[in-house]
């Protein structure tokens, strides 16, 4: 079991992260999963789903029927131990990630538990990577990311293949979501590979 952190912001593709975190929990590991409230907001637009029981929304369309184990961390809370670079914590991605969560990790605010998790990946050198959803990119978006590129973090837009021919929108996300898991070291069989 290896422990991952996963942010999902309020940039659309929210459908993104709640698969990852369930490849990631069907494959047994230990996941401390954040969400923000525009987050929250887009799993009700974009998935139709009703989030006044959040509690309900983690055990039906995340925990049920997986052999890995979920931490849900709300954004205040600072005791969570991702927290901390002491945490041995073998990976973090934010995915989909938000131009504001961007600009707040390039720029080191920690002003929040999401923030405060990326900082600690960068400064202890572990994998992060961030998924940004958004088109079209100004200048300071462009600049952010290289910002946390050349600290050490990983971008990997959300920008689908189509040489896998692709015949449904799963099968889409599903290529999304293995490249995001390929850059976390974690093994799928989410969609063929090229030469296979």
């Amino acid at each position: 079991m290896k422990n991952f952190a996963v942010g999902i912001t309020g940039a659309s593709g929210a459908v993104y992260g709640v698969r990852l975190v369930q490849e990631l929990l069907k494959g047994g590991h230990k996941v401390h999963l954040m969400v923000t409230e525009a987050g929250w907001q887009v799993f009700h637009e974009e998935l139709g789903w009703d989030t006044t029981d959040r509690g309900s929304i983690l055990q039906e369309y995340f925990i049920q029927g997986s052999s890995g184990e979920l931490h849900y961390h709300t954004l205040r809370d600072f005791k969570a131990p991702i927290a901390s670079g002491s945490y041995q914590n073998s990976g973090m991605i934010i995915i989909p990630c938000s131009m504001g969560t961007l600009s707040g990790i390039a720029h080191g605010a920690s002003g929040n538990l999401l923030e405060r998790a990326a900082d600690v990946m960068l400064k202890e050198g572990r994998k992060l990577v961030l998924v940004p959803r958004e088109t079209p990119l100004n200048s300071i978006h462009l600049e952010n990311m290289l910002k946390v590129s050349q600290a050490g973090g990983k971008i990997l837009p959300a920008m689908p293949g189509f040489y896998q021919l692709p015949k449904t929108l799963d099968d889409l996300v599903d290529f999304l979501v293995g490249k995001a898991l390929d850059s976390l070291g974690v093994q799928h069989d989410l969609f063929k590979r090229w030469g296979e």
